[in-house]
């Protein structure tokens, strides 16, 4: 009975609406000043984003031991490790990466890839793309990259994330939003889309 007397006078819902207004106030600066920290962030980032590239290093021929590898983590049956190494699921090490003495691990495969860098298989992709020689390629792809593609190219921190990134499917691999341009190559590493087969 007080409460709701206390709640009809003026004064009270006054404040609760200063109050209210305050906090809408406050919250949205800030989010826009947590926005512009972001934006400033990532353009210094453009600016001196350099992609560490990795160098050919075989541990099938060496004594050092990865104490931790990433991997491409969702095929079915196969991975791909950061060495570019492809397995079979089962020849994962607890530490991530392919055993390279299983008779399933190859290092840098192309296998079903085609000559424009289009692959049918994702994890040959990612492999083929940490070949070394291809280090050129993607440079200039990061170097012509639309704008709307550096803010997801910019945040790839390594060669490894790189060919991730660029082997998933994307617009480019798809025509009129809903079919691919070639679903037997989608995955592509390369400079251009995928070739157009016919209907």
């Amino acid at each position: 009975m007080v409460l709701r007397r206390l709640l009809r006078r003026r004064w009270v819902l006054g404040v609760v609406f200063g109050v209210s207004l305050i906090y809408f106030l406050t919250s949205t600066l800030k989010q826009e000043e947590r926005t512009i920290r972001d934006r400033a962030l990532l353009e210094v980032r453009d600016s001196d984003h350099r992609i560490p590239w990795k160098i050919r290093f075989d541990l099938g021929n060496s004594s050092r031991q990865m104490t931790q590898c990433r991997n491409s983590i969702q095929g079915k049956a196969l991975l791909t490790d950061e060495l570019g190494y492809v397995c079979e699921r089962k020849d994962m090490l607890v530490n991530g990466c392919c055993n390279v003495n299983a008779p399933s691990s190859r290092q840098y495969i192309c296998k079903s890839c085609l000559v424009n860098g289009c692959c049918n298989v994702y994890e040959y992709c990612v492999s083929c793309c940490l070949q070394p020689d291809k280090q050129p390629l993607l440079e200039r792809f990061l170097n012509r990259a639309a704008e709307g593609f550096q803010n997801l190219f910019t945040a790839v921190e390594d060669h490894f994330e790189l060919c991730l990134a660029k082997c998933r499917t994307s617009s480019q691999s798809v025509q009129h939003e809903n079919t691919y341009r070639n679903p037997q190559a989608k995955y592509c590493y390369g400079e251009s889309p995928p070739e157009l087969l016919p209907v």
